[in-house]
């Protein structure tokens, strides 16, 4: 029997037992593009992280206040407590480092920003002139907040496109004057429309001086320092310069924790990576359930076409032969319910595309190998055990029914 004639016998089996195959069909096709569609979510998600931390501008590092102490493996609840929070000195302080390019004391809030009758909640955000070079933002109209002393409050906002249009609505903002709080500011410039950035809405954000924010909120403490360096190679050098300049101010004592955006990225990417390949082991936890399948039904099979495994063995067929056929018809049914499952995978893919089009659902090429060959591999093997069984039968006890 040549390798033409097994195939031939195989896929003849495969087409004349319809609901069987159906059924086999099903269930690997499912395995294989829950494989494919898991794995392509995870690692859209993780892209879509990576992505917003890199938007957030390049070499940045985050000053914030409290020591973060680690416990068993995981962050005390200690972080952002401390009797000594940042100030603008210390902000002052750290600047002076040759890595260093920007410094941007922050302080963030919710406060109610109203013009004409018109009002609305939205983040207040106090930083400094550096914040637009740091987060790589453009400006639509007019001009970023001006170069002066951190410590003076000026009456000045820049502000969000959204905001613009739902306090302004068609009218130039620049030069009009809108109400933060209890405190009168005039919009000088209003940033171009941006994509949000981990969490946060450019476009509905009002942008005021630090000193003023800490007017408007009615605190001397700063929310966070950001800094930016010249290349990610610095951010050791210029990490251990903050800490020995803050634990100086401090008289001694280290109660500030500082992140460079690498190690955040670093820490996301092995997340999302440990996420990938967990939700990749639940998939294929539903192909080695549709191997099982395979060979329950392939039992049932051999147990319904005694005859024709003995009618086989009359006219000389080898038990290596009938092995081969069984294990055949296994494996076209493994590939084929894989093609199924694979096109399905891409389909949902690109479904899920058209609802979330900020996430990359495009499925990986490992991913699609990996579940068309374990797929390959759970047919055959489980398909084993029905093929030795179909040709350890007797001829005559089979063309009899006795078995």
């Amino acid at each position: 029997m040549t390798t033409q004639d097994t195939v031939r016998f195989a896929y003849t089996a495969i087409a004349r037992a319809r609901v069987r195959t159906a059924l086999i069909l099903l269930a690997m096709a499912i395995a294989v593009a829950s494989v494919i569609l898991l794995t392509g979510v995870a690692e859209a998600a993780r892209k879509y992280v990576v992505n917003e931390f890199a938007s957030m501008g390049t070499n940045l590092v985050f000053v914030m206040p409290g020591k973060a102490e680690t416990t068993g493996g995981t962050i005390n609840a200690s972080v952002g407590k401390t009797t000594r929070p940042l100030r603008i000195a210390d902000a002052e302080a750290i600047t002076k480092h040759y890595e260093i390019t920007h410094v941007v004391p922050v302080v963030t809030g919710l406060a109610g920003v109203n013009r004409g009758g018109l009002e609305r909640e939205t983040e207040v955000m106090g930083a400094s002139s550096a914040m637009l070079p740091l987060r790589q933002w453009q400006m639509q109209h007019g001009q970023f907040l001006p170069d002066t002393n951190w410590s003076r409050a000026t009456p000045v906002c820049v502000i969000g496109v959204k905001i613009q249009s739902e306090l302004f609505g068609r009218q130039s903002a620049v030069g009009r004057w809108l109400r933060i709080g209890q405190h009168r500011f005039r919009v000088i410039g209003v940033l171009a429309d941006t994509d949000n950035s981990i969490g946060q809405n450019v476009n509905e954000l009002v942008i005021i001086p630090v000193a003023s924010a800490m007017m408007v909120f009615n605190t001397e403490n700063l929310y966070r320092i950001f800094v930016s360096t010249r290349s990610s190679s610095a951010n050791d050098t210029v990490t251990e310069f903050i800490k020995k300049t803050i634990k100086a101010r401090h008289h001694g004592e280290e109660d500030i924790t500082v992140i460079t955006q690498d190690a955040m990225v670093d820490t996301f990417k092995s997340i999302f990576y440990a996420f990938t390949a967990t939700v990749a082991g639940i998939a294929a936890i539903s192909l080695a359930v549709a191997g099982v399948l395979i060979m329950n039904i392939m039992l049932v099979a051999v147990s319904q076409r005694t005859g024709e495994v003995g009618l086989l063995k009359s006219v000389g067929a080898a038990p290596g032969q009938i092995t081969a056929l069984f294990l055949t018809e296994a494996a076209l049914l493994s590939l084929l319910g894989a093609t199924i499952g694979v096109v399905t995978g891409f389909l949902g893919g690109y479904l899920l595309q058209l609802f979330y089009p900020q996430l990359d659902m495009r499925p990986q090429l490992w991913a699609v190998l990996a579940a068309v060959g374990t797929a390959m591999a759970t047919g055959v093997l489980f398909g084993y055990l029905p093929a030795r069984r179909a040709a350890s039968l007797d001829a005559i006890a089979a063309l009899s029914g006795r078995y």
